[in-house]
Order: structure tokens, then C-alpha cells, then sequence
């Protein structure tokens, strides 16, 4: 790999790490909510107001996609460096900024829900930010050598 190849490679596994990180903490920060009890039983055991609160399974489903998209813009970049043509470097470079992109669009969301405060989301979307620039740079030196 070249020296540029490596530093993107690098922030990718870094990006990774605060993706897989992030889901941990939310997953464990939704978990420790108390769900809404609405009467408890004749043998002392509450009765929820929902078996599985709608919170959990929101920031679980986010989280799965937030982590999916995040942790595949490295694969797909692990990809792209090993690929047997320039037709199939370019395909896996652009699989890699869709894929930062969609990154991007889950820690928006989990921002606007409040999942995320303004200190995380600003950290963690410029991390993201950084790649997806990194990548359109890339894809389009790519396209202008065609």
C-alpha cells in the first residue's frame, strides 16, 4: 500500500473503533433506562406498560445500521487496496463513500433523537466528514483519469 493508502486505512480502523465504541455505550445507556411500570401484581411483579420499550428498539435498530455502515467504510477501503484492477479499486472506493455517506446520515439521526449530544455528534460527524471527503477526493482523481 502507499503512505496515503495506509493514513486512509488508518482513520477508517480509527473511525471503526469509535463506531463500535459509540454503539456499546448507547446500547448500555438505553438498556440502564427504567421502562414505565403501570401497576404491579398481586404477587408484587410489575406489569410494564410495553414488554419491549419502543427506545430500546429504536436506538438498537439505529445503532445496528450505524455500525454496519461504519465498520464496512474500512473493509471496503482493505478491499479497494487489494483490488485485481483499477475498474475494481474504483468500484470498492465508491462502495466506501456511500458507505461514509450513509454513516453520516445514522449519526444525524441519532443527533436529532437526542441520542447524542452536541459534543459527540460534532465529534464523531466530523471523523466521519473527514472520510467521506477523503473518498470523494479519491473517486474523483479516479473518475478523471478514465
Amino acid at each position: 500500500m502507499s503512505e496515503i493508502s495506509d493514513i486512509i486505512q488508518e482513520k477508517c480502523l480509527a473511525f471503526g473503533d469509535r463506531v463500535i465504541k459509540l454503539n456499546d455505550y448507547l446500547l448500555e445507556q438505553a438498556a440502564n433506562k427504567k421502562p414505565e411500570v403501570l401497576k404491579k401484581k398481586a404477587d408484587g411483579k410489575p406489569v410494564f406498560k410495553k414488554p419491549v420499550p419502543v427506545y430500546l428498539q429504536s436506538i438498537a435498530n439505529i445503532c445496528n445500521q450505524l455500525l454496519r455502515s461504519g465498520t464496512s467504510i474500512g473493509a471496503n477501503n482493505a478491499e479497494a487496496t487489494n483490488a485485481v484492477s483499477r475498474q475494481d479499486f474504483r468500484a470498492k472506493s465508491y462502495i466506501a463513500l456511500k458507505e461514509a455517506r450513509e454513516s453520516l446520515y445514522w449519526i444525524e439521526l441519532l443527533h436529532r433523537n437526542k441520542y447524542l449530544d452536541d459534543k459527540q455528534y460534532e465529534s464523531i460527524f466530523f471523523d466521519c466528514e473527514e472520510l467521506v471527503k477523503l473518498f470523494v477526493a479519491r473517486c474523483k482523481k479516479l473518475d478523471s483519469e478514465e
